[in-house]
């Protein structure tokens, strides 16, 4: 085994194994080979002796972060527009904006400023809508790569119910999009993923070749669902065949015939829960866009408790920040607001989000999110000024997620690669 192959790091382990509890392991060294975790020990084991140690000293080791719901075209207007309930929001604003990516350069400067940010904020993993723009969707994948960022990235379809500037030609949305599948299928850390952006602006022909493309390729698909209760009566007027919106999807092939992430899920139907549960779905809960907008509330518990997965997205720029650990509060926070008024749904605890936001959601890249023997090493190294009274690990983790910033964290590491930063 060469060194070179090897990584070491000693602190206090923090993780989530299953949602309900952490494991902890208080000064222990945390091994991985060729990107894979390797095991946890106490004391290292002997064959490892001779190889350098990243010494974190009082400091946490927990796994990165995962964004399974952002729009990397939107980095620019965070915070914008956010007195307008959806629709209007898309027209005022966020197709405006989304047209500035026909520039390359334009599209580059945003893009290298949304990488910096995922990274400075701790997300090692991100599942992200481009544009319709076939040419900054590669730029989008090509700094995502450098900068060894793991991610699926959606070049956007659209081509019906939408500004004339964001209309495209069905047979060349097709066209364009299978091209982006053949140049980028192949990465080993930044994928394509299917990406009708949602049903209202897909015609019935581009949903069906984009069902095509996912069984074909293999690939997995992203959209929105049941986000806001006006697009909801949209999708009945435009899809009168269907009962359900969901089922727009379903029968296009594109609700779990391949790994599917729907984001958003707020008004849900017992019909449509059970229909993500049998089929796999992943609803993604981003509570920041979902209050900006008066979307509504995810019913997350109820969710989990008939047996649908789930993870947690930021959605830029509905939502304003790329701070999942504050996702993770948010989370929380609205579990608690709604077990006020749902006395059948219990708030959130901690351990239960902080896996979401790390192995739940980085299931949807295989084995990320955990430190598990056999897992990718995805970590970060968190140091925090040091308390007036003494913290356990998991007050500090505790105290990181609610309080913490991205200079706290001081080490990053994707499939085993440190990131510089």
């Amino acid at each position: 085994m060469q060194k070179g192959e090897v990584v070491i790091l000693r602190g206090n382990i923090v993780f989530t194994p299953e949602e309900k509890s952490f494991s902890v392991y208080e000064n222990s060294y945390l091994v991985a080979c060729h990107g894979r975790v390797e095991g946890i020990f106490t004391k290292l084991p002997e064959q490892y002796q001779n190889i350098s140690v990243h010494d974190c000293g009082n400091g946490l080791i927990i796994p990165g972060f995962v964004d399974l719901h952002t729009h990397a075209s939107q980095y620019g207007q965070r915070g914008l527009g956010l007195d307008y309930t959806l629709l209007d929001w898309l027209r005022e604003y966020t197709f405006k904006e989304e047209n500035k990516f026909s520039d390359p350069v334009y599209a580059t400067h945003t893009y290298q400023a949304f990488t910096e940010e995922v990274i400075a904020q701790g997300t090692t993993r991100v599942v992200a809508f481009a544009t319709i723009h076939q040419q900054s969707t590669r730029i989008l994948c090509e700094i995502l790569a450098r900068r060894g960022v793991g991610a699926y990235v959606g070049k956007v379809n659209m081509d019906d119910n939408c500004p004339s500037f964001m209309k495209e030609n069905t047979q060349k949305s097709l066209q364009e999009t299978e091209a982006f599948i053949y140049e980028w299928m192949d990465h080993p850390l930044v994928k394509p993923i299917i990406t009708p952006r949602f049903a209202p602006t897909c015609s019935r022909t581009l949903l069906e070749g984009l069902g095509k493309f996912a069984a074909q390729y293999k690939l997995p698909v992203q959209s929105h669902l049941s986000e806001n209760v006006s697009e909801i009566k949209w999708v009945q007027e435009l899809f009168p065949e269907c009962k359900e919106y969901h089922q727009v999807y379903q029968q296009y092939k594109l609700f779990g015939q391949t790994p599917t992430v729907m984001a958003h899920c707020v008004h849900m139907s017992e019909e449509a829960i059970q229909s993500m549960r049998e089929n796999q779905v992943i609803a993604v809960h981003c509570p920041d866009s979902n209050m900006n907008l008066t979307s509504g509330i995810m019913p997350l518990r109820k969710l989990l408790n008939n047996g649908v997965k789930v993870g947690l997205g930021t959605d830029i720029g509905a939502g304003h920040s790329l701070s999942m650990p504050q996702t993770i509060v948010k989370t929380i926070q609205l579990s608690k607001i709604r077990s006020l008024f749902e006395k059948k749904e219990e708030p959130l605890t901690l351990s239960e989000v902080f896996y979401l936001a790390t192995k739940g959601g980085g299931n949807f890249f295989g084995r990320v999110g955990s430190f598990e023997r056999g897992y990718w090493l995805d970590a970060l190294v968190i140091s925090q000024e040091a308390a007036v009274t003494p913290l356990s690990p998991l007050e500090k983790l505790q105290q990181f997620i609610y309080t913490g910033t991205p200079a706290c964290i001081t080490a990053r590491y994707i499939n085993g690669k440190k990131i510089n930063f």
